[in-house]
């Protein structure tokens, strides 16, 4: 492993290097001690997106003038002493499934090509009231489930880490522009992985928060019973600090749950001695690769050493939830896309009609089983939190794939280790825990009980205090 911790400890200068290195936190203090301004920090992101994203193709609409004005504005009430919170004065992206005043919304799609929509969705205004500078709108999966797609009118995202790979998705361009260090922090989607999948291809930290955290009110839908919001950024605790500024109950959104937030931040002690976790290996050790199967038990070590108490756990196999969640999801997904596909199919990419008409042909029957199920597999597993207070996996089953057109469908290829916590809708993170040989990130997964996002990121946090694979920069100069 000695090579793979020298890449983690590698840094590059990439230009302005404090301002588009730098996280949420580290960022914030910079504001506060006069070390730089919200201004200079959007200009030095605004630079970067310039220099480097056509080599990413990770924003589909950059709002430069208006994410200037708004740096601007923020910088005036910080100097009035109007102190937001972490978030006041960073700049931020939105994944395009997220709607936004006046500003393009696609979805990614041909069907959404010119779509402006009149109101924000409800993390849009809350990132925006906590004083977060919207830099702009990342590339997507089409509707956040057709992807990786060569045919739309964007092309695919690209990897930060080596752009002849795919950065994973369906939150790709989040993924992409935070790993490529253009952003501190975007907003991703997850219904089966879709923050988490590319948090793990990026080398960033990426929380699905618990079923009902965020608001998902103005984002357009995926599958309406596993669909989260929630944020990717460099480390666990910007992470807690992006949470914070945007999670909450909305009475307009069905699926929000009334309950308390917590600071987030303050939960960070970076200590997790006696902690038990329960160690789900089997749901990766015979489909993984080897490096991540050797990175993860590396990982685990790490949390042994920091005093937790960690034993391997059987849950039900990973194919069960698997099953389960894509009944259900490709079910709903027919549902909300039915009107388009009957009279406009050929406005859709050929992944995401494939994939929607499949969907009409699952019976009542089979996804009314499928949710039983659901109900069944997420009880069994909440049952193992009468022992554990974590539950430990891998963050995905491989490092990044070739952006090959028309190459092998990611969903076919391997089993989704992110799908069982999407399907219980409990707080899952996915964060860096080490380089396959090509140079490619690799990631743990940390779960836990519902609402319990502070011993989630806590964990997160201890380990990345720990480590420094969070640390690693690419080099795309």
């Amino acid at each position: 492993m000695a090579a793979l911790e020298l890449a983690a400890r590698e840094r590059v200068d990439v230009g302005d290097t404090d301002l588009v290195t730098a996280g949420v936190l580290e960022l914030g203090r910079m504001i506060r001690t006069g070390e730089t301004s919200p201004v200079e920090i959007t200009k030095a992101c605004l630079s970067r997106i310039e220099r480097i994203d056509s080599k990413l193709n990770s924003f589909i609409t950059v709002t430069a003038e208006a994410a200037l004005a708004q740096a601007a504005a923020v910088e005036a009430e910080l100097a009035a002493g109007l102190d937001r919170g972490p978030f006041h004065g960073i700049p931020y992206a939105l994944k395009d499934n997220v709607d936004t005043a006046g500003v393009l919304s696609s979805s990614h799609s041909r069907i959404f090509i010119d779509r402006v929509p009149q109101e924000s969705a409800t993390v849009a205004r809350k990132l925006e009231a906590a004083g977060g500078i919207l830099i702009g709108k990342t590339a997507t999966f089409e509707f956040a489930i057709g992807g990786p797609s060569f045919d739309l009118p964007w092309p695919p995202a690209r990897n930060p880490w080596n752009p002849d790979y795919l950065p994973g998705g369906s939150s790709s361009g989040s993924g992409a522009a935070v790993g490529g260090r253009l952003v501190p922090a975007a907003i991703g989607t997850d219904t089966g992985g879709s923050i988490r999948w590319p948090a793990a291809m990026c080398g960033i930290t990426g929380l699905k928060p618990t079923y009902g955290r965020i608001s998902r009110r103005g984002v357009h839908p995926n599958t309406f019973s596993l669909d989260h919001c929630g944020p990717m950024a460099r480390s666990a605790a910007d992470c807690a600090a992006m949470l914070g500024a945007c999670a909450g109950y909305d009475p307009l959104d069905p699926g929000s749950i009334d309950a308390p937030v917590p600071d987030y931040t303050a939960a960070l002690t970076g200590s997790i001695k006696g902690l038990r976790i329960g160690l789900v290996r089997h749901w990766y050790e015979e489909e993984a690769t080897d490096e991540v199967i050797a990175a993860v038990d590396d990982a685990v070590e790490v949390l042994r050493q920091l005093g937790a108490v960690v034993e391997p756990l059987t849950l039900d196999p990973l194919r069960d939830y698997v099953d389960a969640k894509t009944t259900i999801s490709i079910t709903e997904l027919f549902a909300v896309h039915e009107a388009d596909i009957r009279f406009r199919p050929q406005d859709f990419g050929r992944l995401l009609r494939s994939r929607v008409m499949v969907g009409g042909l699952v019976r009542a029957e089979d996804y009314v089983q499928a949710m039983r199920w659901r109900a069944e597999l997420s009880t069994r597993m909440m049952a193992a939190f009468s022992r554990y207070d974590l539950l430990v996996t891998a963050g995905w089953m491989a490092p990044a794939d070739p952006a090959v057109p028309d190459g092998v469908d990611f969903f076919k290829k391997r089993q989704l280790v992110t799908m069982p916590f999407s399907l219980a809708g409990l707080p899952a993170l996915a964060l860096p825990c080490g380089f396959s040989s090509k140079g490619l990130p690799l990631s743990l997964q940390i779960a836990g009980r519902p609402f319990d996002e502070a011993t989630v990121l806590r964990a997160g946090d201890a380990y990345q205090q720990a480590t420094e694979w969070h640390l690693a920069v690419p080099n795309l100069d």
